[in-house]
């Protein structure tokens, strides 16, 4: 197979943009480096035709700005494995928006299939092979090796012939609708960006002190910094188990450092005084200053609730067996949960329910308040 185009300048993605807009389906996937560099950004996009696939390079500084209208345009479907991440990605250094998205992973997904990844999705409807050691390469470095470039071209090149199965499967067990609402909503993903302190996004911070948070966040601030310094991703800088584990310790001087688990000699050496700094600025802070872990009021457990919970769980179980569905995509225990508090009564409840979408209401809302009355 001969290696796809790549455009690398901006006359030539508003001539491909063009071409993009007369076609009624197209499918779509892009390569990031969020396991190489400091601030993650899209590396490569892939587009394929019912005819041909084409790459474009947004890193030699290509406006896609005309891309813009035709994956916005709802009239042209776009076919993605896995959109989330993608979609989020797009919105956010492009300004890009989907329309007319199918995603054959959701698809795959309620169809029953156990596993949905592409490349087993693949392998099962046609025995192709994708060599998964491209999934976690650096897409940010230039010239992209030929395999690599052959690899990209594969992920959308047989996006087309997939979809006519899957939605001809999705149509025989009456679950088009189904997997067209979950697109709509997927439509809408977007990154949030976060307030307030970075130790409200760091896993474990709930179980330290006041004193111990202020340590936390003294040394998430270095890392940040030095990841910048050096644009690596903050995992290669220095590892969260370890960060954890000095903020619990709190450890005052240098000597002490080497008592932390996960803190190998060559770390102290490398980074102790660093450490020390930044730990010593957080045990120096006034009493007043020193941040506070929200918590949510803890809610007494309702009896009846948790019975209620229980039972939609049996019924959710079996329900999902009956349609082979994996009981997580079919309900979610975010859902069950907000069904035993609310405990709608009659079908009009329903509404009330704001994690309920359509399709389960039609599909399963006799079931649920027959499994709760």
């Amino acid at each position: 197979m001969s290696l796809p185009p790549i455009l690398t300048r901006t006359e030539q993605v508003i001539e491909f943009a063009a071409q993009l807009s007369s076609y009624q389906v197209i499918a779509v996937d892009l390569e990031a480096d969020s396991m190489h560099n400091y601030q993650e950004k899209v590396c490569l996009l892939q587009f394929s035709t019912p005819e041909t696939t084409v790459l474009i390079d947004p890193l030699v500084g290509a406006d896609l700005s005309s891309l813009q209208p035709v994956l916005a345009n709802p009239q042209i479907r776009k076919i993605f494995h896995a959109a989330d991440y993608d979609i989020r990605c797009l919105a956010r250094d492009f300004d890009i928006e989907i329309n007319g998205l199918f995603d054959t992973m959701i698809s795959s997904q309620f169809l029953g299939e156990a596993r949905f990844g592409l490349a087993d999705v693949l392998r099962n409807h046609f025995s192709v092979e994708l060599d998964k050691q491209y999934q976690r390469a650096d897409w940010s470095k230039r010239p992209l090796p030929e395999a690599m470039i052959r690899y990209a071209a594969e992920d959308t090149s047989h996006l087309h012939e997939l979809v006519e199965i899957l939605e001809a499967q999705l149509i025989e067990k009456g679950r088009l609708e189904w997997v067209q609402e979950e697109f709509a909503l997927m439509e809408k993903v977007r990154f949030v960006v976060r307030q307030g302190g970075m130790f409200l996004r760091f896993k474990g911070a709930g179980t330290l002190g006041r004193r111990q948070l202020a340590v936390l966040e003294s040394l998430l601030h270095w890392r940040d910094a030095e990841a910048q310094r050096r644009d690596y991703p903050l995992y290669k800088v220095f590892g969260s188990k370890e960060l954890l584990e000095l903020a619990r310790l709190m450890p005052k001087e240098l000597s002490q450092m080497s008592n932390v688990p996960g803190m190998s000699p060559r770390l102290v050496d490398r980074y102790g005084k660093k450490l020390m700094h930044a730990i010593s600025f957080a045990l120096d802070l006034p009493e007043a200053e020193l941040p506070t872990y929200p918590r949510r009021e803890r809610r007494e457990k309702d009896p009846q609730v948790e019975k209620r919970v229980i039972r939609l769980k049996e019924w959710r179980t079996q329900v999902a067996a009956e349609l082979e569905l994996d009981p997580g995509v079919l309900i979610n225990n975010a859902l069950l949960e907000e069904l035993a508090c609310k405990h709608p009564k009659q079908e009009q409840d329903l509404a009330g329910i704001d994690l309920l979408k359509n399709w389960q209401r039609k599909v399963l809302g006799e079931g649920i308040l027959r499994t709760l009355n």
